[in-house]
């Protein structure tokens, strides 16, 4: 992975660890909206909200439009793309230990097995 995509996945992964901007973009996904119209649902001041949205432009998750008066915000989904191929790289690692384990759970059931079975032999 180039060293600038490395930065730029930082920035997303950072943006995404608050609950606020993931909740921010979880509204953005149903369409655009205003920063008035983020701040009621989140009981935030519009300044916090404002800190959020920068963040998350930062990262380019979002974007701002004009529309007359109204800047509303929009949610960019393209850098989701990049930080869910990252978690996928690690999926191979999740489903060896998972079948590892299986097999561990499958030579327990096993031996609690023949262990049943010599006991009532005896």
């Amino acid at each position: 992975m180039v060293a600038q995509n490395v930065g730029h996945l930082d920035l997303v992964f950072s943006a995404l660890a608050d609950p606020t901007r993931r909740a921010i973009l979880e509204r953005l996904a149903q369409g655009e909206a205003t920063v008035n119209e983020l701040v009621a649902p989140f009981g935030l001041s519009q300044p916090t909200i404002s800190k959020h949205l920068k963040v998350l432009e930062r990262a380019g998750l979002v974007s701002r439009g004009r529309d007359a008066q109204f800047r509303p915000v929009r949610l960019n989904a393209a850098p989701l793309a990049g930080a869910a191929q990252w978690l996928g790289d690690y999926r191979r690692f999740w489903e060896e230990s998972f079948d590892q384990l299986d097999e561990y759970v499958k030579d327990l059931m096993q031996k609690e097995k023949d262990h049943d079975s010599s006991s009532q032999r005896k």
